[in-house]
């Protein structure tokens, strides 16, 4: 499939994005995701991965235009977990409420 990300035109296929991919750790997602196997990455790791631009040259929402097109599966935040922040973590130890007392 052709897509034009950052004004440069790419030949892209779901295999060829499959094995850019693969042995590639993901970073930490704290925005838009697209799943690649059975990882979650970064939309921005994988635009970079696969276009060969640093990650300020194109949007997040030119890859995940181009990967939703190719059958990947995009989400525009990270899936809800729950880890508590470190004010709570802390206050469940001392078995205190986490909002500060005035």
């Amino acid at each position: 499939m052709r897509c034009i990300i950052a004004r440069y035109p790419f030949d892209l296929t779901k295999d060829g994005v499959l094995d850019s991919m693969k042995g590639i750790a993901p970073e930490p997602v704290t925005g838009r995701s697209v799943v690649i196997g059975r990882r979650r990455y970064p939309i921005k790791q994988v635009g970079q991965v696969i276009t060969r631009q640093d990650p300020r040259d194109f949007t997040g929402d030119e890859v995940a235009r181009a990967l939703t097109r190719l059958g990947f599966t995009c989400e525009e935040q990270p899936p809800a977990a729950d880890v508590p922040t470190p004010l709570q973590a802390a206050s469940a130890l001392f078995g205190t409420a986490d909002t500060p007392q005035e």
